[in-house]
């Protein structure tokens, strides 16, 4: 099966080429999962909605919370979905339908566990890893051809299980630089909307 074309990072930044992105966060909803490392994606897309300006809504047809405007002078739209993890996919299904996009202008920021804290990763396509919520996703959209914003939240120490580990706050001694990486996850996918994913890769995946 062919491949989703990627968006070509030289139309206009203005929006005259009449292509948006929808941006999502994933995480659970309710400040009692607030801090997890599971709710990371939420934490870029906050940062991401100080730049574009303006508060979360409630959307009248999907479970999401989402704000529409400009990220570096292209049209976005930022979600949070208000299901839990294990149902990202319906919420992610029902914006790209009320908004018209494609997958291939799709980008999904969430937790990674096969990468070392703080490391970022992105990419445009591949399987789900185990992660519930790209899971949810790919059954949802009947695919997995979309860009992805992967922060390293490094594997539970020991024998802990993986899905208690994602449900739990991150340390005190992660907690110190959690800020720094959380902004730096967000220029990346700034970096993409607006340079496209080598540019993007290039500069963000150490």
């Amino acid at each position: 099966m062919p491949r989703a074309a990627r968006p070509d990072p030289s139309a206009s930044a203005d929006g005259t080429d009449g292509q948006g992105w929808l941006i999502v966060g994933l995480g659970n909803p309710g400040p009692e999962y607030a801090g997890h490392r599971h709710n990371v994606g939420f934490m870029v897309v906050d940062v991401l909605a100080q730049q574009v300006g303006g508060s979360f809504r409630r959307h009248k047809r999907a479970r999401a919370s989402v704000l529409e405007g400009r990220l570096a002078g292209r049209h976005v739209v930022l979600a949070r979905p208000t299901t839990y993890m294990n149902d990202s996919g319906k919420a992610v299904t029902a914006l790209t339908d009320f908004y018209s996009v494609d997958p291939s202008r799709l980008i999904v920021v969430h937790d990674e566990l096969d990468l070392p804290f703080g490391r970022i990763r992105l990419k445009f396509g591949g399987g789900d890893n185990g992660h519930n919520g790209l899971r949810s996703l790919r059954q949802s959209l009947g695919t997995g051809e979309y860009y992805r914003a992967r922060f390293g939240i490094d594997r539970p120490p020991g024998q802990m299980d993986a899905a208690a580990y994602v449900l739990r706050n991150f340390s005190a001694t992660e907690r110190k630089d959690l800020v720094d990486h959380v902004a730096r996850t967000a220029d990346a996918v700034e970096e993409l909307v607006t340079h496209g994913l080598e540019e993007a890769q290039a500069r963000y995946n150490s």
